[in-house]
């Protein structure tokens, strides 16, 4: 996974990582051509004392300096730039994939696991790629080189190298294959944090009108404890790498030092030649060593990518049309056609068999139990769900033939949980029609009810809003959303118990001021309370997924028990009859 995900997405980086490996080709071979001209300087200079020489050959070895650290600082600029247009990359990939998947997908991994993934593991992965920009390119090439010029300077003591390196790579070796499992639960027990400190953030109310502060600690805790225990495991494992890289090195400067000191005494080696087989010999393992580094973060990386490609090669299961239709006309029929949805692997259907026909200027009204499906049938229409049997239409065509933009367009939908993103009354009220003037954003205010309390806020339409509307009440906060949909003028309106929160007195002015201005539109009203529904020209009554009632509310008065069992628990009997 991990080299699938770095070929798809370093592939528009193939010229500036070229340049990286060409000057990394240079800069270390200007670094092992330095321990070679050293020797010079001892055997041919010191030993004859030849001072003209130490001069030039020491003058030589300023230049090649200057070009090793002039290739090291380009290598390294460009593996930057690389790394961080590769993290962009990969993070916008995961955003457009996750903008495409529907409720199913984004259930399936869960939102802290997502902003993990994008954010966590994404990083892993560009260090990954910066560190391999300005270590692992260099370090073959470090470690091929100094074997070669080692043997150049004395091949009676390649024995050694022939021992250490191996020791050092089987050493290392078997600490890393500990430390793939505890990154890859690392990542797992992230997730779990996250979860946790946003369920707290979020729920910070609840958590305080309960008095759970103590539970809710002991859940982070513990959380955080889990964490905590399995990356200290994996430190306990990564810290054993560095006195195993240590000792290796000291004991291969002391076997070179024992072995070359025994050759220059019988002359089969000059003290020169000994100085730079034991440079080159360091520069191997120091090779090794930064090899170790990437050896390291490989693993956590390896599994971040895991995590990242499973994002990317999920599809959605509601897939745009590949010949989408375009309906003849924009009137906003709204048909459901023996409509059934069932989740994968679920032991009954959510909703079964569906039908009815939602027409323009004419208003239909879905009511029923809690859990009976009514939010389920609504996210039908916008293809948040695909219908698993039967069909949704809109204008006589599928809504799964439809272009996603053109379906979209013609839905105005207020959910059930109104959702208000950080910015201003304006800006969340543009997300409908981004085009439309503040005359147009106060006339909607004004049919939601809402014109009132935003023209008291201090700046007006430019009155800050928080995250989520979270500086706003639960009603304003709807009938925001109600704003928000009118900008758009639909042909169909979607109205997901979007009257909830309102006191009843605002809930009647509110219906009242909509009725002129959806007269030409589709309107669906999913309502707990009957008095919302009650003037529906369609009244659908849902229980356990099924149909068992239609018709106005007196036609379901004397046909429907369930909605009778509705009426009576809202309203007393007299007040039903």
């Amino acid at each position: 996974m991990l080299v699938r995900l770095l070929r798809t997405h370093l592939r528009p980086y193939a010229r500036p990582l070229t340049l990286v490996v060409l000057l990394q080709l240079v800069g270390t071979m200007a670094s092992l051509y330095l321990p070679s001209l050293n020797a010079d300087i001892i055997d041919k200079g010191i030993a004859l004392g030849d001072t003209g020489y130490i001069v030039r050959t020491g003058g030589w070895m300023l230049l090649v300096t200057l070009v090793q650290i002039t290739c090291s600082i380009a290598a390294v600029w460009y593996g930057s730039r690389t790394a961080m247009g590769f993290g962009r990359d990969v993070r916008t990939a995961v955003f457009h994939r996750v903008g495409e998947f529907s409720a199913r997908e984004v259930n399936r991994f869960g939102a802290p696991s997502l902003i993990t993934r994008n954010t966590n593991d994404v990083q892993q992965v560009q260090m990954l790629v910066l560190m391999s920009c300005t270590m692992m390119i260099a370090a073959p090439i470090m470690c091929v080189g100094g074997v070669i010029m080692a043997l150049n300077e004395d091949i009676g003591l390649s024995w050694l190298m022939a021992v250490c390196v191996p020791v050092l790579v089987v050493a290392i070796g078997l600490v890393i294959v500990r430390m793939v499992p505890k990154f890859r639960l690392m990542q797992t027990r992230i997730d779990t944090v996250n979860r946790v400190l946003r369920e707290q953030i979020t729920g910070i109310r609840v958590v305080r009108a309960f008095v759970r502060e103590p539970v809710e600690t002991e859940r982070f805790r513990r959380a955080n404890a889990d964490v905590t225990d399995v990356a200290i495991a994996a430190g306990r494992l990564q810290a054993l790498i560095f006195p195993i890289v240590m000792l290796v090195l000291n004991l291969s400067s002391v076997a070179v030092l024992w072995f070359g000191a025994g050759r220059i005494d019988t002359g089969e080696m000059q003290i020169g030649a000994l100085t730079a087989f034991l440079a080159y010999l360091l520069q191997i393992l120091m090779a090794v060593m930064m090899a170790t580094f990437m050896a390291i973060m490989i693993p956590r990386a390896s599994v971040c990518a895991e995590r990242i490609t499973e994002v990317l090669d999920t599809e959605s299961s509601v897939a745009p049309p590949a010949a989408p239709v375009t309906p003849a006309g924009r009137e906003g029929v709204l048909e459901f056609d023996h409509a059934t949805f069932a989740y994968p692997g679920a032991a009954a259907p959510v909703l079964r068999d569906i039908t009815f026909t939602a027409l323009p200027g004419r208003t239909t009204a879905i009511i029923g139990s809690t859990g009976a499906g009514k939010t389920t049938l609504i996210s039908m229409v916008p293809r948040l769900f695909d219908a698993t049997g039967g069909a949704v239409r809109v204008d006589g065509v599928d809504v799964r033939e439809l272009e996603p933009e053109d379906l979209w367009g013609r839905i105005g939908i207020v959910p059930q949980r109104p959702y208000l993103f950080t910015g201003t009354v304006a800006s969340n009220l543009r997300y409908g029609n981004p085009a439309a003037t503040d005359d147009e954003l106060w006339e909607a205010l004004r049919i939601a009810q809402a014109a009132d309390f935003v023209s008291a806020m201090p700046e007006g339409l430019d009155s800050p809003i928080s995250q989520g509307g979270t500086n706003v009440s639960g009603g304003q906060r709807q009938r925001l959303a109600i704003a928000r949909a009118l900008i758009r003028r639909p042909e169909i309106y979607l109205f997901d118990d979007s009257f909830s929160a309102l006191d009843l007195t605002t809930d009647a002015r509110l219906r009242a001021a909509l009725r002129p201005v959806t007269a030409d539109a589709t309107v669906v009203i999913v309502a707990q309370r009957v008095s919302t529904i009650a003037d529906a020209d369609q009244i659908l009554v849902l229980d356990d997924g099924i149909v068992v009632g239609s018709g106005t509310h007196d036609e379901l008065l004397q046909t429907c028990p369930t909605f009778v069992e509705i009426v009576e628990s809202q309203l007393s009997a007299e007040a039903a009859a």
